[in-house]
């Protein structure tokens, strides 16, 4: 029973790095008061909470345009009226405490909080923090953060580096088990994936070469093209590989919702190195191959995949360096060289850290 006298703001949106650590935070809070999530309702956010127990405050801020331009007026105004929806929201709800996972989403709230005086508590999941995150990190109560490399980027004297609130679903599942939901048997598996929207030098890299993949190294293959993708993807492998429907060593799909079973079913990952995906390639236990995407805001793709090459937890390349040559001879060096894959694994996983939710809750009660 959750005590009511308690009230929590938690806000976050616009890409799964911010949200699923925001969401994974208050559905710990919920059993200590009332939680609210302010976010965006035409982003990927409100989708995600809706089935959830806490209620949804909407706030209609956009991304800040990156050139000076005529678009730079409406966003000014939209950003105006958002913090002044969370002026009401304040008054009206008195936030004991405020939670953000930083973006755009989370400024109409944390301005609003700088302006009334009420305290909050950011959490950055990025090696290079992101903008929002280095202007209002300096007023936070405290700050959590998922890499030691970003406190260079913060001004706070309350940081604690406790990694990324991970879903209790990956300490749960086992690999073998998420093998055998997929259909797949109990043998190296690879995972392609480029986010949900998908990554098309990913895709393109890896089209040519699945059949020899599947056939030559015997490789299961969980393939997530994108939605804008997939059908592009299938006219191509028409072509390349006609009788892939039939092979039973690929999965493909555009998207999957239950990316905790897909990832935790893999050996080794071929992913971009947003923070939400190597959260999740770190508590499934699996090697990565980083394809920074390279016009991530603030570099950040860079920067994450660079702390994971520094510990050799990762294998990096360039996205302007993809082809099918190399990941043939990425994965076959993995195959052929099976110390290495498991030394990558080993140090992947050591970026996970299960107690952070129970870290990040506490330093949230802590602030009230």
């Amino acid at each position: 029973m959750s005590d009511t006298s308690k009230t929590f703001f938690v806000t976050g949106g616009g890409t799964g790095g911010h949200i699923y650590p925001a969401i994974a935070i208050a559905d710990e809070l919920l059993s200590e008061g009332q939680v609210y999530y302010v976010g965006n309702p035409y982003n990927m956010e409100y989708v995600l909470t809706v089935e959830k127990e806490y209620k949804f405050l909407p706030v209609f801020v956009k991304g800040m345009p990156r050139k000076l331009s005529f678009k730079i007026l409406p966003w000014a105004c939209g950003l105006i009226f958002s913090v002044i929806k969370c002026f009401t929201y304040i008054a009206r709800y008195k936030p004991s405490a405020v939670f953000a996972t930083g973006g755009y989403v989370s400024a109409p709230l944390l301005l609003a909080c700088n302006i009334m005086k009420v305290s909050y508590i950011m959490h950055d999941c990025d090696a290079r923090p992101g903008l929002v995150t280095q202007k209002f990190a300096h007023n936070a109560k405290a700050v959590t953060l998922a890499f030691d490399e970003a406190r260079d980027f913060i001004k706070n004297n309350n940081i604690y580096t406790t990694g990324n609130p991970i879903r209790k679903e990956f300490k749960a599942t086992t690999k073998e088990a998420a093998k055998s939901f997929l259909g797949l048997k109990n043998k190296l598996t690879l995972c392609i994936t480029g986010g949900s929207q998908g990554a098309k030098s990913i895709n393109n890299a890896v089209i040519d070469i699945l059949k020899e993949l599947s056939e030559s190294l015997d490789l299961q293959i969980v393939f997530q093209t994108g939605k804008k993708n997939y059908d592009e993807v299938l006219k191509h492998l028409e072509l390349v590989y006609p009788k892939y429907r039939k092979d039973l060593n690929l999965i493909i799909k555009p998207y999957f919702a239950d990316m905790v079973t897909v990832m935790k079913a893999a050996d080794i990952v071929i992913s971009r190195a947003g923070s939400l995906s190597l959260s999740e390639i770190s508590a499934s236990q699996a090697a990565p191959i980083l394809v920074p995407y390279p016009y991530a805001a603030q570099n950040h793709q860079r920067c994450n995949a660079k702390c994971y090459q520094h510990k050799n937890a990762c294998i990096y390349i360039e996205d302007k360096d993809l082809d099918a040559n190399i990941i043939l001879y990425t994965l076959k060096d993995l195959i052929y060289h099976p110390d290495k894959l498991k030394q990558l694994q080993q140090n992947c996983s050591k970026f996970t850290n299960y107690k952070a939710i129970d870290q990040i809750k506490q330093i949230i009660l802590n602030s009230i």
